[in-house]
């Protein structure tokens, strides 16, 4: 079993920044993918990046050039770096690990952009 705790968000205005990590635990097993999703006020959870063990990414376009994913695997923890933030960006943060066939989902951050 894998657990994974987020941290980092907060309230922010339009065009600033926020670093948010995720750290797991409980399991020995390697972790093969991790990354985010978020979920705004009526909508569909939706995928804002993934990073693999071998720093393979994937963003969604409406991210792409604004956040950037790393991962600290000796640490299991993953990071979202995010700037230029928009009000369009303000969602529930959501950290994402696989294992193997298995999927783990974190607890959720909000992320609010607002003045």
């Amino acid at each position: 079993q894998v657990q994974l705790v987020e941290s980092g968000g907060g309230l922010v205005q339009p065009g600033g920044s926020l670093r948010l990590s995720c750290a797991a635990s409980g399991s020995g097993e390697s972790i093969h993918i991790m990354g985010w999703y978020r979920q705004a006020p009526g909508k569909q959870r939706e995928l804002v990046a993934t990073m693999t063990t071998a720093s393979s990414t994937n963003y969604a376009d409406s991210v792409k050039g604004r956040f950037t994913i790393s991962r600290d695997n000796a640490k299991n923890t993953v990071y979202l770096h995010m700037i230029s933030l928009k009000p369009e960006d303000t969602a529930v943060y959501y950290c994402y690990a696989r294992q193997w066939t298995t999927d783990y989902w974190g607890q959720g951050t909000q992320v609010t952009v607002s003045s």
